[in-house]
C-alpha cells in the first residue's frame, strides 16, 4: 500500500480490512475492542472525536452475533463489525487526512491475530 496520495486532488483515503479466524478472546471483548480503537487511532495519528461507540448485536438471518463499533474522527470515521462465528472482523478507516494505511493494517493483524487477512486501499 502506498503511503503517499496521488498528485491530483484527493478527497480522502479508505482502508478496508477483512480478517478471518481472529482471536476470539479479543473480538468478543468490548474492552479489547475499545483498546484497539484508541491504540489504532494513536498509531496512525488520527484525532478521535468523542468516545468510541461499541455495541453488541444479536445477529440475524445473514450474520451472526458480534460487536460493532463506530469512532468518529476529526477527519471522518473508523468502523468495525465482528462476527463471533468464524472469528470474522470487517474494519474500515476513512479519512480526509492522509495516514499510514500499511501501519494500520499491520496493527490490526497483530491485535486480532487472524489466520487470513484481505485488504484494499481506495484513494477517493
Amino acid at each position: 500500500m502506498k503511503k503517499n496520495l496521488r498528485k491530483k486532488k484527493s478527497y480522502g483515503m479508505e482502508l478496508i480490512l477483512e480478517l478471518f479466524g481472529c482471536d476470539m478472546d479479543v473480538i468478543t471483548s468490548k474492552k479489547k475492542i475499545e483498546e484497539y480503537i484508541i491504540t489504532a487511532c494513536n498509531g496512525i495519528k488520527m484525532e478521535r472525536y468523542g468516545n468510541p461507540m461499541v455495541k453488541k448485536f444479536p445477529g440475524g438471518e445473514r450474520w451472526g452475533v458480534g460487536y460493532s463499533f463506530l469512532q468518529f474522527l476529526t477527519t471522518s470515521s473508523m468502523a468495525g463489525h465482528f462476527i463471533n462465528e468464524g472469528g470474522i472482523a470487517f474494519l474500515n478507516i476513512f479519512s480526509c487526512k492522509e495516514y499510514d494505511a500499511e501501519k494500520a493494517a499491520k496493527f490490526a493483524e497483530q491485535f486480532f491475530k487472524p489466520n487470513k487477512i484481505k485488504s484494499k486501499l481506495i484513494i477517493h
